[in-house]
């Protein structure tokens, strides 16, 4: 009688990154990235460009065309700029995140945030992390921003940045399609993170 072979799960620990910074590191097909707010009302801004070739890279206008909603959870693929499913979304306990604003840096800074010191913001802490691994800042795109809340008003198309609702705990977990780089902040701008500034913890179940 034969016994059926178990498939095992290797579960990293988890990691935390600390607030207003990032990181990068590598996640490979098969492997599943859970991305977790601790204390909640904390945004996380994320990349993902193809391991192989890091010309690739997680594009918001694919994904958003071809899921045909902004409201992006469980189910909906990541598409990458030529058209293949980078990320599957495979558990949200959220539900509402953007994938429509662009990292937040200097320059965002000086023009929403006059009156404060300004910070080099997710992007300048993703082109940090994303610099060893050969990707220029010119290569950074629009993230995918995990538990950020942005509502649309349906008459007139403007944008609100409002609190996160994601409570402590909440996490959202990511389907690896092909190796990756993975970029990954602990987000750095007031608006969005409802003034305050909290860690994002992550780890990665190795397929």
């Amino acid at each position: 009688m034969s016994v059926p072979l178990c498939r095992c799960v290797q579960v990293s620990e988890t990691v935390e990154i600390p607030e207003r910074s990032g990181t990068a590191f590598t996640l490979n097909q098969g492997d599943t990235l859970i991305v977790i707010d601790p204390r909640g009302e904390q945004v996380a801004d994320l990349l993902a460009f193809n391991a192989e070739d890091v010309a690739e890279v997680i594009s918001s206008g694919r994904t958003l065309d071809y899921a045909e909603t902004i409201y992006l959870t469980t189910g909906h693929q990541l598409y990458s700029n030529r058209s293949r499913p980078m990320l599957g979304i495979i558990e949200d306990t959220v539900g509402r995140h953007d994938f429509l604003l662009t990292p937040c840096s200097y320059d965002t800074f000086h023009h929403f945030y006059p009156k404060l010191q300004p910070h080099r913001g997710c992007f300048g802490n993703l082109a940090a992390a994303l610099e060893p691994h050969g990707i220029l800042p010119d290569q950074i795109p629009t993230a995918f921003n995990c538990f950020m809340n942005v509502p649309i008003d349906g008459e007139t198309g403007k944008l609100k940045v409002l609190p996160p609702i994601s409570k402590a705990g909440d996490h959202i977990a990511f389907r690896a399609h092909m190796d990756l780089i993975i970029g990954l902040t602990a987000c750095s701008a007031p608006d969005s993170n409802g003034g305050t500034f909290k860690p994002i913890h992550y780890r990665i179940e190795r397929g």
